[in-house]
């Protein structure tokens, strides 16, 4: 495939995932599958691809002043490490894409059937608990090689941690931390095996999707209603659970 018309790929993913705040990785990753791009390299790419679309988001975000700090120290206190560690860990892969793709399943159809009005009220939960809910998304994200927020947002729109625009900065800043964490280590590794010119040649797709995430995160946070942002993060979350699950059953 093209880098141009991978590039517009790129940009159409990252427009449609920065409205609920995220960065688009999972689908980065199948895109480069496609184009039969070098197995080694597409890990960094879409961290990299993940990092440029959520850093512009999360500005944009805090610039509108929906970005909840404190709290968001507590989810990400455990994810950082946690996110390392999964990602250490080696288990059956038809397993364990199985077991992920129904979890997610099961996270999109408890969005999708919702209970009550979407409003701005949220649930005080203990202080403990945020650690263990982004601990637990950002080990699950290290496993998969993500940055964690389509993991983490069904959650928050489930406990009603905020708004859903707020939700969506939330996870912006989460796929963030855990997307710079990962890339660090997959720089360290291709530079140890002399890969770093073969990954800068796929530059243009930074500003692809920088593009694209800046349009996406415009439409998110001014345009559409909370309701809306809510069906579209579960459309999300159903379509990765979906390719997930034709992927362990091998189609």
């Amino acid at each position: 495939m093209p880098l141009l018309w991978l590039g517009g790929l790129f940009f159409a993913t990252a427009l449609a995932y920065a409205m609920v705040g995220f960065g688009g990785g999972s689908t980065y990753t199948a895109l480069l599958v496609l184009a039969g791009t070098d197995y080694s390299l597409i890990p960094a790419i879409s961290l990299a691809c993940n990092i440029t679309v959520v850093t512009g988001s999360t500005l944009r975000f805090a610039q509108a002043r929906l970005i909840r700090w404190r709290r968001l120290v507590l989810l990400c206190s455990a994810s950082i490490p946690l996110a390392w560690l999964g990602g250490r860990i080696d288990i059956p892969e038809r397993a364990f894409i199985t077991v992920l793709g129904l979890a997610l399943m099961a996270s999109a159809a408890a969005l999708v059937f919702r209970p009550g009005k979407v409003t701005r009220s949220t649930i005080r939960l203990p202080r403990w608990s945020e650690p263990l809910i982004g601990g637990g998304t950002g080990f699950l994200a290290g496993l998969v090689g993500i940055g964690g927020g389509i993991f983490l947002a069904p959650l928050l729109h489930l406990m009603r941690w905020g708004a859903a625009r707020e939700i969506a900065a939330a996870s912006a800043v989460f796929i963030l931390v855990n997307s710079v964490s990962g890339l660090t280590g997959q720089a360290q590794r291709l530079a140890a095996n002399g890969d770093i010119d073969a990954l800068l040649a796929y530059w243009p797709l930074l500003p692809a999707v920088l593009v694209g995430g800046q349009i996406g995160v415009w439409i998110g946070r001014d345009k559409a209603s909370d309701l809306w942002l809510i069906r579209l993060t579960a459309l999300l979350v159903l379509f990765v659970a979906l390719r997930l699950l034709a992927r362990a059953a091998g189609i």
